[in-house]
């Protein structure tokens, strides 16, 4: 009786586990497929050329189904790409650091007490860091900079440099951690100082985990609606330089997305640049993919010589 239960509960297990990866797995799929359908009706169905879409900054969709407006959404691909190269370049640096001093400094403090903390800013719902930018920091760079206003490129890629600070952090200190203590022995052993071991050690040893992290930190940045939203100026016009207000994909989906009138020619482009936000997170998680088969590779390489 005891082995049938034990039996029951094993294969029970094993199918439900098999069931929800299946669901998580056609999920996705459905939901590609879905954006795909709607996605490509700026194509399809209002005749639109994709080199219009990408590279026109002219944008005036028409709000209903008889189509011939202009539909080029260069300003918002260039104000995503603009705000988030600059959070990454802003964060980078500072993860690099904390997670360096978590691991190879101050283990210790920094396990107990610093990695908490960063940790704690994931939780953090990102109308708080929108709030706090446009309260703070909007004010902030418009009084230093004697600006009209301080709503900029500038404004948004400090938000989200913060947003993605934890993430490249974490996963940062992760990859150092992984690095074999032996390699930091035979180092010191040759009389290399903690310095040159970090830079000419643990560092190149952990570079595919570093190079997971600052993706993983970029598909975050990408996919931020609200935080940035609410501090980038929303204009729709190319900056002039990080000071300029200009508007960006997620914050022209969100604020547009309700008012336009479904199947209508404005909707569609919307939905275009819901596709073209989902093909970049999905090429993002194919170079993380890549990035990891190359470690393994490494790996076995390793053991083999």
């Amino acid at each position: 009786m005891e082995r049938k239960n034990m039996f029951f509960k094993e294969h029970f297990f094993k199918g439900l586990i098999t069931a929800c990866g299946a669901f998580v797995i056609v999920l996705t799929l459905a939901i590609g497929a879905f954006l795909l359908y709607k996605g490509l009706g700026t194509f399809v169905t209002y005749g639109h050329s994709p080199l219009e879409f990408f590279f026109s900054s002219d944008w005036a969709p028409v709000d209903g189904t008889e189509g011939g407006g202009k539909v080029g959404a260069a300003v918002y691909i260039f104000g995503s790409i603009s705000t988030c190269a600059l959070a990454l370049a802003i964060a980078t640096p500072f993860s690099f650091g904390a997670a360096i001093f978590m691991t190879e400094i101050a283990p210790n403090f920094g396990n107990k007490l610093l990695q908490p903390v960063v940790e704690l800013f994931v939780g953090i719902p990102s109308v708080v860091y929108g709030w706090v930018g446009m309260t703070v920091l909007v004010p902030a760079i418009r009084d230093l900079f004697h600006l009209t206003h301080g709503y900029s490129v500038l404004a948004a890629g400090i938000v989200l440099s913060v947003m993605i600070f934890p993430t490249i952090t974490t996963v940062t200190a992760d990859a150092l951690r992984s690095v074999p203590k032996d390699y930091r022995k035979a180092a010191y052993g040759l009389g290399a100082t903690r310095w040159q071991v970090t830079y000419q050690v643990v560092l190149p040893a952990a570079k595919n985990g570093i190079l997971t992290g600052i993706v993983l930190g970029l598909a975050r940045a990408f996919g931020e609606a609200l935080a940035v939203a609410m501090v980038i100026g929303k204009t729709r016009a190319f900056p002039k330089n990080i000071l300029s207000p200009t508007n960006n994909l997620t914050a022209a989906i969100a604020s547009d997305m309700g008012g336009a009138m479904e199947g209508g020619e404005y909707n569609m482009v919307l939905w275009t640049m819901a596709l073209l936000l989902f093909l970049i997170s999905l090429g993002f998680i194919f170079i993380i993919h890549f990035i990891s088969s190359r470690s393994e590779q490494k790996e076995k390489k390793g053991k083999e010589a």
